[in-house]
């Protein structure tokens, strides 16, 4: 399996946009799972996907991106250019613009409440564009937006794995509460990967950018809550809940997409680390207390 490095981020760079050659790149601080994302100079952005599965991405960013960055208003990333398979590496990939900021932490929030707002108001702006022609969910983004029924079988088996470690008759509870409801209204756009790994903050620790959007679509917008019980806490899960304004089945199905994804995380392979553990018990056990007593 050919590396992606720095050095093949230059090769590819050097040979396509010779322009761009004498330019430092090197990775970014945090890059994410599906793709591998180095600087380019000061203002620019390599975006390399990691495997085949995550190659529709690019072409979707490029259709999209400019469409949705000229009605948000927090800087997302622009498409510049576009590459083509080359120095060993199998696929096309992206130069994006540069978005400023540092990734969210609890650290760097230092309001919380105002952070939740902030976050809802960006959402509310997304779910505002027009979807006209928008991506579907599907495998292009795991089927984001669409219906939880797809992970059915993957939650059950999960929940089965770790009945001795959680409580089994409330995991189903909350998941089938979860698959109870649809989206029933016209579609919205959807980030479909609202970690707070995609999310920048300024040095007042305020909203400043939203990156990542890989998992772009068109559908139901309950995925896209789940910071409310991976990040927030009680006083600022209430905030951001009364500020995107969304029914309680919506409500209901993030908390399902929530739970799939931490259940799925926990312990995901043997050698899961002592932090990724820790990270999905204290979401599992947020999910379990707004459910046993609603906010």
């Amino acid at each position: 399996m050919l590396e992606i490095s720095s050095a093949l981020a230059r090769a590819l760079v050097k040979e396509q946009f010779p322009q761009w050659a004498e330019l430092p790149i090197y990775p970014v601080e945090e890059s994410g799972h599906d793709h591998r994302t180095f600087h380019l100079g000061d203002r620019m952005s390599i975006r390399l996907p990691s495997e085949e599965a995550y190659v529709p991405q690019v072409d979707k960013e490029d259709r999209w991106l400019p469409y949705l960055s000229d009605k948000l208003q927090v800087p997302i990333p622009i498409p510049i250019a576009k590459g083509r398979p080359g120095s060993g590496y199998l696929w096309p990939w992206s130069v994006r613009s540069w978005v400023d900021g540092n990734t969210a932490s609890r650290e760097r929030v230092k309001d919380l409440e105002k952070f939740a707002i902030d976050l809802a108001a960006f959402l509310t702006c997304l779910q505002s564009i027009d979807p006209s022609d928008g991506p579907a969910p599907g495998e292009h983004n795991f089927y984001r937006g669409g219906s939880l029924a797809v992970y059915d079988d993957e939650s059950r088996a999960a929940i089965e794995r770790f009945r001795d470690e959680l409580d089994a008759s409330l995991c189903l509870a909350i998941w089938e509460r979860a698959l109870s409801t649809a989206w029933g209204a016209e579609p919205l756009w959807i980030h479909g990967d609202m970690d707070q790994g995609n999310l920048l903050v300024d040095q007042s620790g305020r909203l400043s950018g939203v990156i990542d959007f890989g998992l772009l679509g068109i559908g139901d917008p309950a995925c896209d809550l789940v910071l409310a019980w991976t990040f927030f806490d009680r006083k600022s899960r209430i905030s951001f809940k009364e500020a995107v304004n969304l029914d309680e089945n919506t409500w209901d199905r993030a908390r399902g997409w929530a739970l799939w994804k931490a259940l799925i995380s926990y312990h995901a392979d043997p050698g899961s680390s002592w932090d990724q553990v820790s990270k999905e018990k204290a979401t599992l056990a947020a999910i379990f207390e707004e459910f046993l007593s609603p906010e």
